[in-house]
């Protein structure tokens, strides 16, 4: 039977503009028939992944999203004094493994260097790039297809392991997410409001004008949000081994409980913990409590009713599914003082690590 963790967390964010769509304002969703603030998956993601939280635990095993990759290949080959057209010529053909390449630019001479889509690399396939170019610049020679081949390596990337990697011209390199994020959404119904603002010129005397230098509007919302997060331990464990999936597992609670999305914080320092963490470990099919919420938590004890709400659907789909027994879980809650975080990642760790 495969072995499921799954965080439901709680998160109060005072007025923000965390995750924007292509209007600059706040991302939302209609949920129970009622508007609400939304945080993309995506953006949790990258947040969590790129932490300071994540790096502490993962050093070394985090990996690199980018479509640059061909373009660094061609600067080191160069650098080491390869011809401009072999330097290319190589750096194309390791690149071109990872993905298309972008078509040939007339004012941008690098374009075709570049992989059309963000291409996820482990530390070790950087590592043996970075030793096959160092090989093709000493022996003055192009990569054969067989040093090509080797480049797909097993690897410890964390982030690739949880989260997966899709790359839809080189499938070779694709490699299965073990953890699902789900979009976190506001418990209540939550309207997104514009901030008007103005900027002063400092060295305006305001003799001949008092105005303002700038005028600008900015989407912004609050709201108290569910985030529901699932990990696959056994092929996390598989993928990476006992002590890694281990580590790998501390950093996602830890990041996912308290790291916000950057978007707009030098503008709103919208940074919040989440006030109330549930984490289930089991061989149940796994199912969010989202649910709880597609009737909207009204006003009032909101913060409480959102816990109440959580955990009464949680109890009434064992009772109804399972006669009431629960699977094995631990929690916290801030706002009562009960719980206590550090024990709950430890528990969540020794799971994860298989002991």
């Amino acid at each position: 039977m495969t072995t499921f963790l799954q965080l439901h967390l709680l998160t109060a964010y005072p007025p923000a503009c965390l995750n924007r769509d292509d209007l600059n304002r706040p991302k939302t969703a209609i949920m129970g028939g009622v508007p609400r603030l939304r945080v993309s998956s995506q953006s949790l993601k990258r947040a969590w992944r790129t932490s300071e939280q994540f790096e502490s635990v993962l050093k070394g095993h985090v990996g690199t999203r980018t479509k640059l990759k061909g373009v660094e290949i061609y600067q080191q080959l160069a650098k080491a004094g390869v011809k401009e057209k072999d330097a290319k010529e190589w750096a194309q053909a390791i690149a071109g493994r990872f993905g298309k390449l972008k078509a040939a630019k007339q004012d941008k001479p690098l374009n075709d260097l570049e992989i059309e889509q963000l291409a996820h690399f482990s530390p070790e396939e950087e590592t043996a790039i970075v030793a096959l170019a160092e090989k093709l610049a000493a022996e003055k020679r192009k990569p054969t297809d067989e040093e090509l081949n080797l480049l797909r390596k097993m690897h410890t990337a964390a982030d690739i392991a949880l989260f997966g990697r899709m790359l839809a011209d080189s499938p070779g390199f694709n490699s299965e997410a073990a953890c699902q994020v789900a979009h976190a959404v506001t418990v209540h119904r939550a309207a997104v409001e514009d901030d008007f603002f103005t900027a002063v010129d400092d060295l305006n005397t305001r003799e001949e004008d008092a105005g303002s230098a700038h005028m600008g509007e900015q989407g912004f919302g609050a709201g108290l949000f569910y985030l529901y997060v699932c990990v696959n331990c056994d092929q996390l464990r598989e993928h990476l081994g006992d002590e890694l999936a281990g580590k790998t597992i501390r950093a996602l609670i830890e990041s996912a409980a308290t790291v916000a999305p950057t978007g707009k914080q030098n503008s709103f320092a919208s940074r919040a913990w989440a006030y109330y963490a549930l984490a289930e470990k089991g061989s149940r099919q796994p199912r969010a409590l989202s649910l709880a919420f597609v009737k909207p938590v009204r006003e009032g004890d909101m913060l409480s009713d959102a816990v109440a709400a959580l955990t009464g659907m949680h109890d009434n789909l064992d009772k109804v599914y399972y006669q009431g027994k629960a699977v094995d879980s631990r929690s916290i809650n801030a706002v009562t003082g009960e719980g206590d975080f550090e024990a709950l990642k430890q528990w969540a760790v020794n799971f994860g690590s298989g002991s």
